[in-house]
């Protein structure tokens, strides 16, 4: 992985705890890209995963963060991206083990579905598990194989 660089992006429903969140991810050694949104005014979160992915398409991040109301937006928003791959988590199994084995580069997750603390604790489990590889190289790369056809 390079430096330690993440982007971050949300929409209206998750503006608080985005807020909330840069300075423990800062506090952790985390330079932050924030691609917004910048208020807690309706907007559409198509736009800010967009601009996360983009970040994570040209190399200024290895791994990005998107939160709205439930996390399911987001991920579909991200996933349309080529490379991506955005996993929903509300727990810190699934967070762990989406990097384990499924290299997932993007979490998403809902302010409307975990509070501050779990949103740390998924933050921690996501961002501090490295890909396994092995078996499961393999699959990634079927994964590939598939959106290159696709996308």
């Amino acid at each position: 992985m390079k430096a330690k660089i993440l982007s971050i992006g949300c929409d209206h429903a998750a503006y608080n705890l985005k807020q909330k969140l840069i300075p423990y991810l800062q506090e952790k050694g985390w330079e932050i890209i924030d691609v917004g949104t910048d208020s807690p005014e309706s907007c559409d979160y198509p736009v800010f995963a967009n601009r996360v992915c983009e970040n994570i398409q040209n190399g200024v991040c290895d791994l990005g963060i998107l939160i709205c109301g439930t996390g399911i937006g987001m991920s579909m928003a991200a996933n349309k991206h080529h490379g991506i791959r955005a996993a929903v988590c509300s727990d810190t199994f699934s967070a762990r083990a989406t990097r384990l084995h499924n290299n997932a580069n993007v979490l998403c997750f809902g302010e409307r579905v975990v509070g501050y603390g779990l949103a740390c604790e998924l933050l921690d489990a996501f961002l501090d598990t490295a890909f396994e590889g092995g078996k499961h190289q393999k699959r990634i790369d079927l994964l590939t194989e598939i959106e290159q056809k696709q996308i």
